[in-house]
């Protein structure tokens, strides 16, 4: 019933397999790829023809995580996974990024890639499995796919590159001393297609390094999907490319210089308006069986990409006048928005975001309910993107995967240099909120994301600022590296690449590459450049923050205290009773941990001295031999009953009252009374002793035995 095709090998610590021909085999291609016990099962199905006047390639991949697969139920109402989490959506733009250049130019036909995590051990991630699966049931379906490409993840420990570390090691990242990096990279047998990462002010050298070492630890893996799929695949699809050559000719030979001039204007508003009159006045001059063509699109967009491409390589001129190494004037303020905690507007060119930067306790922490477990986040970065950034009318709904993607990669360059959470005890929140954009806005997410922890009192380790970077390669291996693309040059180009960081070092680099051919010299001549970009960023962003902000009176105050893990049930109490008198009379927000660390917010800092006070109260020991001044409660034959720590008391004996003898305790106190009393220690009971007779009721301090005498007469 079954043609079953199995290929393993080994691969780091575990063992890898791809499996093929039992389930969903009514898909074009199905392939089960299992790293240890995680499985991720991808299914590939494709149109057969494009839809009519279709003049783009209609590519969708999802990727969904079945709790069932970690043994858990989902949280929530309906117990059922429902919208795509933030993990699933990130996981699809990575498989997305590298299949997406391969496939045939000119295949226009809808394709959609579906990857489903059946099993996880909670060991391996199934990202990195789900890009393997999706490659090989690329591969065995028969669409017109250049590939196949591998994806790995890489590690950096103690100068070593670490292929595949666990989930928990990456979990842990900022935790970790020792790990220093999360490098996920896409590649073919000849060339790195994609890279994503976080890192811990890594150099460049040490970047390079990691992609070169990651594309080497892929080769065996696309070995074996070329091995299946000589075993289990299908007959390639009949896809013959479209001949436009007698369109293109047309179309150049009626608007070159109209698009040309059109591309020289420096201004983005008064490009793109020339643009749209240099196509509409190009299409006038079309029959209408030119027009009719499905590939005049196409056509258009070969011209553009020709005349911007050529130029720049030849004359190192870029479209707004820049040469390929110059950034955009930058602007850059703080403190705009009078009642947030911390703003900023960053400018660069025609790209512009304005960063908010609120700062939080622990209630507002972000609890994330996902595969591998359950745990909160106490940083986020929101970014939005609204239509009139580009001058555009647009439907506006919730984050798409664009500004899931963007946000993401802002939040990977700047969780780096965030302080420890035990030094600086807020929950972080950055919202970027783009109001222009013509070129690498989440690189402005990042500058103003600095800026703005700044100027909200953030003690960061050292600023982070980020750059775009382009690649124009010809066909004769001439090419131009270009530092702060534009949107065109982006749109146009062969290659994204975003590089953020400090002074230091890098931590976060993300690269997209279009075509094949980029050899490892190009891309270390790319991080120097961007890296020349990134100091120059800084230094423009310094001029924004002379010194260290003031922090903002609008935010809440925290204090941190740690007591030992077995008073943590006496500071909450029977059914939390007594943390709640401590929030009811202080006014001050507790949270407490299993650790025993305390944190104490409020705006007020009588609050959370008072807090401090009832909590230090309760977990307090008092000290043989220190002084403190309490309260009589209970008067008795033998002695006074005095509470002088928190709630606990202690008996001064009647002889310990003063240097005499004394009839009754009521004698010279009463209930109620304040007195300095002396701990003399503990009986075998654990009974407290106090003595009076020592101390000076009117100073507190002890006095001499000649002082109590002459006090008694």
């Amino acid at each position: 019933m079954f043609n079953v095709t199995t290929k393993s090998m080994q691969w780091g610590e575990e063992t890898l397999t791809l499996e093929t021909g039992k389930v969903a085999r009514q898909a074009d291609g199905s392939v089960i790829a299992t790293l240890g016990e995680t499985s991720v099962m991808a299914n590939v199905t494709f149109a057969k023809e494009p839809k009519p006047g279709q003049d783009f390639f209609p590519l969708t991949v999802h990727y969904q995580e079945k709790y069932y697969a970690a043994g858990k139920v989902p949280g929530g109402f309906f117990k059922r996974e429902a919208r795509p989490t933030e993990k699933e959506t990130l996981t699809a733009r990575l498989i997305d990024r590298p299949i997406r250049p391969l496939f045939v130019e000119g295949f226009k036909n809808e394709v959609l890639v579906m990857c489903t995590v059946l099993s996880h051990d909670l060991v391996n991630d199934p990202d990195v499995v789900a890009m393997i699966a999706a490659s090989a049931a690329l591969t065995i379906s028969g669409a017109p796919f250049m590939g196949p490409i591998a994806g790995c993840r890489v590690g950096f420990v103690n100068g070593d590159y670490v292929l595949n570390p666990s989930v928990d090691d990456m979990q842990n990242l900022r935790t970790n001393p020792e790990q220093r990096l999360d490098l996920v990279v896409a590649g073919t047998k000849d060339a790195v297609m994609m890279v994503e990462s976080e890192a811990y002010e890594l150099t460049e050298a040490e970047m390079l390094g990691a992609v070169v070492f990651a594309h080497q630890q892929i080769q065996p893996v696309i070995d074996l999907i070329i091995d299946l799929a000589e075993t289990a695949a299908k007959e390639p699809f009949d896809f013959q490319p479209a001949d436009y050559s007698d369109i293109y000719a047309a179309v150049k030979a009626a608007g070159e210089e109209k698009i040309r001039a059109a591309y020289a204007i420096t201004d983005k508003q008064a490009r793109t308006t020339a643009v749209a009159e240099a196509k509409a006045a190009i299409k006038a001059t079309l029959t209408e069986e030119q027009l009719a063509d499905a590939n005049l699109g196409t056509a258009l967009k070969k011209l553009e990409a020709s005349v911007l491409r050529g130029d720049v390589v030849k004359t190192g001129k870029r479209i707004d006048g820049r040469d390929t190494t110059t950034v955009r004037p930058i602007v850059c303020e703080t403190g705009l928005l009078p009642r947030t905690h911390g703003s900023a507007l960053f400018t660069r060119g025609e790209t512009q975001g304005l960063v908010v930067t609120t700062l939080g306790t622990g209630d507002d922490e972000q609890f994330i309910d996902a595969l591998h477990g359950n745990f909160k986040s106490n940083f986020m970065l929101h970014y939005n993107f609204p239509p009139y950034s580009v001058g555009e009318v647009g439907r506006v709904a919730g984050p798409g995967r664009r500004e899931i993607g963007h946000g993401k990669l802002a939040w990977r360059a700047l969780q780096a240099v965030l302080p420890a959470s035990t030094d600086f005890p807020y929950t972080i929140r950055i919202v970027s909120e783009i109001t222009e954009s013509n070129g690498s806005s989440s690189m402005a997410s990042v500058c103003g994301g600095s800026l703005s922890m700044m100027d909200a009192g953030v003690p960061l380790k050292a600023p982070v600022a980020g750059v775009a970077m382009g690649l124009i390669l010809e066909d004769d291996g001439s090419y131009a590296i270009l530092t702060d693309i534009l949107g065109d040059e982006d749109h146009l180009g062969d290659m994204d690449f975003k590089v953020a960081g400090t002074e230091n070092g890098i931590t976060s680099l993300q690269m997209d590459i279009k075509v094949a051919g980029i050899t490892p010299e190009i891309m270390e001549k790319a991080l120097a450049q961007a890296k020349d970009g990134r100091i120059h960023i800084l230094g423009e962003m310094n001029k924004a923050l002379s010194g260290a902000a003031d922090f903002s009176i609008h935010a809440p105050r925290i204090e941190t205290m740690q007591i030992p893990t077995d008073k943590i049930r006496e500071v909450i109490g029977s059914g939390g009773k007594v943390i709640r008198e401590i929030v009811e009379v202080s006014g001050a927000k507790v949270d407490i941990n299993d650790d025993g660390i305390i944190k104490i917010a409020s705006p007020n800092g009588d609050s959370i001295k008072k807090a401090y006070d009832m909590i230090w109260s309760i977990v307090a020991e008092p000290e043989e031999g220190k002084i403190y001044k309490g309260t009589v409660v209970k008067l008795v034959d033998f002695g006074a009953f005095v509470n002088f720590f928190g709630k606990r008391d202690g008996l001064v004996h009647v002889s310990q009252i003063e240097n005499r003898r004394l009839n009754h305790p009521s004698d010279v106190l009463k209930e109620g009374q304040e007195v300095w009393v002396k701990l003399l220690g503990f009986d075998d009971r654990g009974k407290v002793r106090l003595a009076m007779k020592s101390i000076n009721q009117q100073t507190g301090e002890e006095m001499t035995k000649e002082e109590a005498e002459a006090a008694s007469e």
